[in-house]
């Protein structure tokens, strides 16, 4: 109640915060160069795909009244504004499967409807937009985000759970169809004889399944024995997208005396063709949809703000993850009222509307903070090579390093660290201190005197370069990919289906629902080996019949909204069971499991305890060293996008890295007390 007798509060406060630091996102992009074209070009592949798929899948559940196009137009419009105007810059954009299982609900009602029908879609679809903007308008001016954290890992992990579910559902009715003449087409035609459909069929097949395996393969491409640092990087950041182009190349090499339909290719209007102008005046068609359908549109618009609410916050929140050491301060508040006056503008002009999407927000922050690393070991490796040219001590070293990174660690527009920032920037680099100090307190031993080329990798904490200009340049990127569709139009169907294939899988990794049901399929008598690996800390802590009751509680939860999700016009209540998962973790679940048991089961961080003895990886680099190309044989090569590959889930969440477990806590993850298999 707080809350509500404070109006405009949050959105007040979060303004003042990021007005203060305005000039430095700017700044602080266009002083990195070149260097930012690394993480834009990488954010772009990663956002616009999943956006070209959605358009798809949009294109064939509306009967083409929406495609690609307005998919692409919608992220690229709100991008721009978000990345200008928007509270947290980092934070990206997109079309989402949410949005488009909505809009396919809305759709399936309007086209049922004689005063509505297909040629009001649009326009009603607008009226839903204008309710939720009002709605997510309400939520920032009262403060709602305070409540956020209410939605606790395991309505996170349902709703992860359920986009995979409704992908892998996805891509298997994308295959079928293959296997069928597609609606409004006529079937007396070459292409649709029944050995052209079944050869279209078979090959859908194998570029599905093709671009899932290659896809799969070049993602963890840095963790490969082969090919060195830079080729592993390459092809991990870029490989999901190389794949779509090198099956959609290989989709012409078909015989000639194929028809020119098979395979079946992605279908969109040109942006510049009518059926793609008309939206810009839909909302001429607004004042045409009659009085009971504008309020009854109230209906669907919950549950759409309630949604966006949940994803953006979230979305917003693995962005900024303490872990990235981010200086700026959130604006959840301001990006919620942003977000209604953007999705206002959707449903204006006829687009579906755009959110944060997971897992681009967090990729986002994650390559920035490699590039912000490089800016600041170029810096500190020159400083130390100057000073030990002119044969400086040690300590003087030191002392130019740590002044090179607290000017640099500060904004340029400030006067610098404040005294509270500075000890604590100290503290973080007191394991740096001790490796220069090292050789000064041993002696001149040249095995452990300071190398700056060598060891500063191995003792930077992380720092990411908040700017807003990625985000700006990925957005017109993506804009400009509208102008792009004969090109895009070039991609055969069947690829897409395997990329929602690769989108279902690859982000099952890192979701501690997805871990814990496969736990419950290993035999107790094998157990142990969950233990040699890295493992969430749940599996030493929480007794596993309380595992395994947690477990089937949530799977059960998962089928209960994955069912109403098939329930014809009412499924557009599927993000409800999520909001009474609320009541449900607060009230009933404390009553079925112990504080502690629950609290390791419903964590708020991903917390990792190392197995088997292997590397030591930290988010400050520590207790490693990275010899350079050329040095030692047989020395550990590892990048710095590899390192934080490593410490991230598929989701983006930054790992919480422990000791390695105890013996005598072994027997933890076995059904009887004192069961341990040596």
């Amino acid at each position: 109640m707080e809350n509500f007798k404070a109006p405009f509060r949050g959105i007040s406060k979060d303004i003042k915060g990021r007005a203060s630091c305005y000039k430095q996102d700017w700044f602080g992009g266009l002083c990195s160069g070149v260097g930012i074209l690394a993480p834009t070009t990488y954010i772009f592949f990663a956002s616009a795909l999943p956006v070209i798929a959605f358009g798809e899948q949009l294109s064939r559940d509306t009967d083409g009244s929406l495609s690609t196009v307005e998919t692409l137009a919608s992220t690229a419009i709100c991008g721009i504004i978000h990345s200008i105007f928007g509270g947290h810059p980092l934070l990206i954009l997109g079309v989402a499967e949410p949005t488009v299982i909505m809009y396919t609900y809305l759709y399936n009602f309007a086209k049922g409807r004689e005063d509505l029908g297909p040629k009001l879609f649009l326009a009603w679809a607008g009226w839903v937009c204008v309710w939720t903007a009002l709605l997510l308008f309400v939520l920032a001016i009262f403060n709602a985000c305070t409540i956020i954290n209410r939605f606790t890992r395991i309505a996170g992990e349902l709703f992860g759970m359920l986009i995979a579910v409704l992908f892998i559902q996805e891509s298997i009715k994308g295959m079928v169809s293959e296997f069928k003449v597609p609606k409004a087409e006529d079937p007396t035609l070459e292409k649709f004889q029944f050995q052209w459909i079944y050869t279209n069929g078979l090959l859908g097949i194998i570029f599905s399944f093709g671009l899932l395996f290659t896809a799969l393969k070049s993602r963890r491409a840095r963790s490969w024995w082969y090919g060195t640092g830079w080729f592993r990087s390459f092809i991990a950041d870029y490989g999901v997208p190389l794949m779509v182009v090198v099956w959609t190349a290989l989709s012409f090499s078909v015989p000639s005396k194929v028809p020119s339909g098979v395979p079946r290719r992605l279908y969109s209007p040109l942006f510049w063709e009518s059926t793609s102008l008309h939206h810009w005046t839909v909302i001429e068609d607004m004042g045409k949809v009659s009085s009971t359908y504008i309020f009854a549109a109230f209906i669907p618009a919950v549950m759409i703000a309630g949604l966006y609410f949940f994803d953006h916050s979230v979305a917003s929140q693995m962005a900024q993850q303490k872990e990235f050491n981010l200086k700026n301060p959130s604006a959840y508040h301001y990006d919620i009222f942003l977000l209604g006056i953007m999705t206002l503008l959707c449903g204006l002009l006829g687009l579906p509307p755009s959110n944060g999407v997971l897992p681009q927000s967090p990729m986002h922050t994650k390559s920035l903070a490699v590039l912000k690393r490089q800016l600041l070991r170029r810096k500190m490796v020159e400083s130390a090579k100057e000073s030990i040219k002119q044969k400086a001590s040690n300590s003087e070293i030191y002392g130019k390093m740590q002044a090179v990174f607290i000017e640099m660690d500060s904004s340029p527009d400030a006067s610098g660290l404040s005294t509270t920032e500075t000890t604590l920037v100290v503290k973080e680099l007191e394991d740096l201190k001790e490796a220069v100090m090292k050789g000064e307190n041993k002696g001149e031993n040249s095995k452990e005197s300071f190398d700056p080329e060598k060891h500063i990798d191995a003792y930077l904490p992380v720092r990411v370069n908040e700017q807003r200009v990625s985000n700006l340049l990925q957005s017109f990127l993506v804009a400009a990919s509208v102008f792009a569709m004969p090109a895009i139009k070039k991609i055969p169907t069947s690829v897409l289906w395997g990329y929602f294939a690769y989108m279902a899988i690859d982000s099952l990794p890192g979701n501690q629902f997805w871990e814990r049901m496969l736990l419950l399929f290993i035999t107790p008598g094998r157990r142990y080996k969950v233990l040699e690996g890295d493992h969430a800390s749940f599996v030493e802590t929480v007794p596993f019949k309380y595992i395994a009751i947690f477990t089937l509680f949530q799977f059960v939860y998962l089928l209960v909204c994955f069912g109403v999700t098939w329930i014809p016009i009412a499924g557009i209540l599927f993000p409800l069971p999520f909001f009474l998962l609320i009541s449900i973790r607060q009230h009933l679940l404390p009553k079925v499991f112990q504080p502690h048991y629950l609290q390791e089961l419903d964590a708020a961080e991903y917390e990792e305890i190392t197995g088997a003895p292997r590397l030591s990886l930290s988010l400050s680099f520590k207790g490693r060293e990275m010899p350079r190309l050329g040095e030692e044989e047989g020395g550990v090569e590892m990048c710095d996008a590899e390192i934080l590959d490593e410490l991230t889930t598929s989701r983006g969440e930054v790992k919480v890295r422990t000791v390695s477990f105890s013996e005598d806590r072994r027997g933890q993850i076995h059904p009887k007390d004192g069961e341990v298999i040596e």
